[in-house]
């Protein structure tokens, strides 16, 4: 699948970001769980926030197979920091299309230069995959709104200036009674849980946000009350992708670095690239990875299209992540031992990959989603 030109020049721009940036620096980060915040600052500057935002909101203004590319090559360099990109594209998605033009004038020049960092906050203690599950409110006051609930495992919620909440406005409407409001992290009654310590992905933080009755305006609303659900769900697909990308891209970290070892690593008087068993392994390696990133590309170039494309995001994203998992951990096996300690880029990348299988929407609710759109549509994808 050949890249146009301005792909190709997105390709290389952000490729020499992250091997002169992030790669130097993210064994620390990882070590430290520490928030990558010089590099936020820089991607900022240099305008990797907001890929598929239009100019005239303050976005790239390019295609959904741009984002794809930036998210695989900042993730080649360290997953952690292309979530970030990652997240940004979330909300400069929510906010251009559903936002008011006083939300987008306030909010989104500040969200793209990485002024504010923003949270997504969807998941709750009895609502992951299951979003009927969600218990936060927002409750019509005279000037405004009142929020009262909790989110936990939320992306950035420890470092979060302003958080995007998914709440219920109507308890008896069901999924038609959710609806998204944007709040400022310094109001009364928002306050952080602990930062999380998690396996992998380490400096991209993760906690929880509590809502105990924070008044919010009128305008706190995004989109139209009741449709924070469809809302959501429209961004899912976009966010497929992105994970599916940021997926590609530690496998393919995995497989530069075994490669690379292989070829430099003596064992009985040869170099472990000459073993038949090594070959196989990074044959299976660059074979996977590369039909992980083709799928990856069609869902891309058909959300591009405006086509259907649920059933190819679910795809790349499922493949994608199962990918990463099982060659990161083929990366790990070919550097033997050394693989296993930490310092080592493959152990790292390791962890790294597991959590491409669970977040936006576990590879079994993936299954689920392929296998009912076959058996509703027929095979002819």
């Amino acid at each position: 699948m050949k890249l146009s030109d301005i792909h190709q020049q997105i390709r290389e721009t952000t490729r020499r970001f992250a091997d002169e940036v992030i790669r130097p620096v993210a064994e620390a980060l990882d070590r430290e769980e520490r928030f990558p915040a010089e590099i936020y600052q820089q991607m900022g500057e240099l305008g990797l926030f907001g890929i598929t935002v239009p100019e005239a909101y303050g976005g790239v203004g390019l295609d959904a197979t741009a984002y794809a590319i930036v998210m695989e090559e900042l993730s080649r360099g360290y997953a952690s920091v292309a979530d970030q990109c990652g997240l940004l594209e979330l909300v400069g998605t929510l906010l251009s299309v559903h936002g008011t033009e006083a939300q987008r004038a306030r909010y989104m020049q500040p969200l793209l230069s990485a002024a504010l960092k923003p949270a997504y906050c969807i998941t709750e203690a009895d609502g992951g995959s299951d979003v009927s599950g969600i218990r936060t409110t927002a409750t019509r006051t005279a000037d405004g709104w009142e929020l009262s609930g909790a989110k936990l495992w939320i992306h950035n919620a420890p470092v979060a200036d302003l958080a995007f909440v998914l709440a219920r406005t109507n308890p008896e409407a069901g999924k038609r009674g959710m609806s998204i409001f944007i709040v400022d992290c310094s109001l009364a009654g928002v306050s952080k849980g602990p930062k999380e310590h998690k396996m992998g992905q380490r400096a991209s933080q993760v906690g929880e946000l509590h809502f105990e009755r924070v008044k919010l305006a009128e305008d706190a609303l995004l989109g139209q009350e009741g449709r924070g659900f469809h809302i959501m769900m429209s961004v899912l697909d976009k966010g497929r992708v992105g994970i599916a990308s940021l997926a590609v891209g530690i496998a393919q970290a995995g497989l530069e670095a075994a490669l690379d070892y292989a070829k430099t690593r003596r064992q009985f008087g040869s170099h472990l690239a000459e073993f038949q068993g090594i070959q196989w392994m990074l044959a299976d390696m660059a074979r996977d990875i590369q039909a992980a990133r083709l799928l990856v590309r069609d869902a891309a170039e058909r959300l591009d299209a405006g086509e259907r494309a649920s059933i190819a995001c679910s795809m790349a994203k499922c493949f994608a992540g199962d990918t990463a998992v099982k060659h990161s951990a083929n990366a790990v096996q070919i550097f033997g031992g050394s693989g296993y300690i930490r310092g080592f880029e493959v152990e790292r990348l390791y962890r790294d990959a597991k959590i491409t299988q669970i977040y936006e929407g576990t590879n079994q609710i993936q299954r689920t989603i392929i296998a009912r759109d076959l058996i509703a549509n027929g095979a002819t994808l």
